[in-house]
């Protein structure tokens, strides 16, 4: 008997020291420096709109893509992903049906669509599209509004963030922000 609680003293106490790190000291020190220094971000960056009676209401965080589909609203990119090849039949097909989509809600409109409206991020909810995606939208929000498209377009320019630090990554426009500004949430 008492080879077995020689063996299984450090395995519980292994085990209890172990829980103890890593299922509460751990996740508290990172919760903690993560409320610390990134607080909206951590907290899921809802964005929170103040009515007009003093209430708030939560429409989604600028961190995950919603889905639009109305042909007032700013619309991004497709939602999901594959682990297709860009060079597969099927890759192509998707981007033909998107294609057709695109054409079948904006019928006048036969510039380019951008690659980012016809393919799938990475993450399969990317918030952003670029600026060429929202300037090609611009034409139908404007005429499904009755509204001029200068004035769209400054909304999008409010809502387009530029490159991190001025040379990294690409300038993005948040979908979110852009339709709540049209809709006068924001």
């Amino acid at each position: 008997m008492s080879l077995l609680i020689k063996t299984l003293k450090p395995a519980l106490l292994s085990f209890l020291l172990f829980t103890l790190i890593c299922g509460v000291i751990y996740p508290g020190l990172i919760t903690g420096i993560a409320q610390t220094a990134f607080r909206e971000k951590a907290d899921g960056s809802i964005l929170k709109v103040t009515l007009n009676d003093d209430t708030s209401k939560e429409y989604g965080s600028v961190l995950i893509g919603q889905e639009f589909t109305k042909p007032e609203y700013l619309i991004g990119r497709p939602m999901g992903t594959t682990n297709l090849s860009p060079a597969s039949k099927e890759q192509a097909k998707l981007v033909k049906e998107r294609t057709e989509w695109w054409r079948s809600i904006d019928p006048k409109n036969q510039s380019d669509i951008p690659a980012d409206l016809v393919t799938a991020s990475g993450s399969g909810c990317d918030p952003n599209i670029s600026p060429a995606a929202a300037e090609y939208q611009i034409p139908r929000i404007a005429r499904e509004r009755g509204i001029k498209e200068s004035d769209v377009r400054a909304v999008v320019k409010e809502c387009t963030k530029g490159r991190f630090l001025g040379f990294w990554g690409e300038p993005s426009v948040n979908v979110l922000k852009v339709n709540l500004m049209l809709d006068g949430h924001l």
